[in-house]
């Protein structure tokens, strides 16, 4: 039985960088070895964005809109409930603003098929793996903290917990103590709940290596505001490492 995976990036705002996105994933869809199919989520952008994902609806790429920004793990949330629906066996996620690369995402399906785990990681510090681009000290500095503070908090070890580039099992959702509709997830907190989540259950996490390309500072090279957002990745650590979330 042929599995049924989506590909889903997010978006806000990224009318260049997510159309070269788009045109380098139609180009190396065919050279995975699995069937993919592409869902963007536009979070409600307002610079054309929305018109330019249209003009590849007739090459397959599906999407669905947010009528205002409501953050990224809301928008994460809109992928993983269409990839429900429409009864997906695996959801990939990635970045809309053209950081990684489409030719990798076989990298982290291999362990799901091949050993059968439930959520693949993607680090850009395992060997083979890597970044390039305009990326500046203090996130280097920051996505090398994370990741300790999160092998502390969850007795798990990982190499690189921020970066967006994963893959899982969609069949955790059927997973009550799995909950995704909070509120308070509704922005970067989501992908580090669903990360600490998936390790504090018992399922079966891993990561791969994988690279990430910075763009130059005048396109812009995220959408996260140093002190808000780097909250936003570190509460989850404090809310179920103490337990004040579930």
């Amino acid at each position: 039985m042929i599995p049924k995976i989506l590909v889903s990036p997010v978006a806000f705002n990224e009318h260049s960088k997510l159309k070269n996105a788009i045109v380098r994933f139609l180009a190396a869809r065919d050279k995975n070895h699995f069937p993919l199919d592409y869902l963007i989520v536009d979070d409600g952008s307002t610079d054309g964005t929305t018109s330019m994902i249209e003009s590849f609806k007739d090459q397959g790429v599906k999407t669905i809109r947010h009528p205002q920004r409501c953050g990224v793990g809301a928008a994460i949330r809109s992928a993983i409930q269409y990839a429900l629906d429409h009864q997906y066996d695996v959801l990939v996620i990635m970045a809309g603003n053209d950081k990684d690369n489409p030719e990798e995402i076989s990298r982290l399906l291999d362990p799901i098929f091949q050993k059968n785990y439930d959520l693949v990681q993607g680090s850009r510090y395992l060997a083979g793996g890597g970044f390039s681009g305009d990326m500046p000290s203090y996130r280097k500095f920051a996505t090398r903290l994370h990741p300790c503070l999160f092998s502390i908090v969850t007795g798990h070890k990982m190499t690189d917990t921020t970066n967006g580039f994963r893959a899982f099992k969609l069949s955790i959702f059927k997973d009550e103590r799995l909950n995704i509709d909070q509120t308070w997830l509704n922005c970067y907190e989501l992908e580090v709940y669903l990360l600490f989540k998936a390790i504090k259950l018992g399922y079966k996490v891993t990561e791969a290596p994988v690279t990430k390309v910075y763009p130059s500072k005048k396109l812009g090279y995220t959408k996260m505001r140093p002190w808000i957002g780097w909250w936003s990745i570190l509460r989850p650590l404090v809310f179920l490492g103490l337990g004040i979330r579930k």
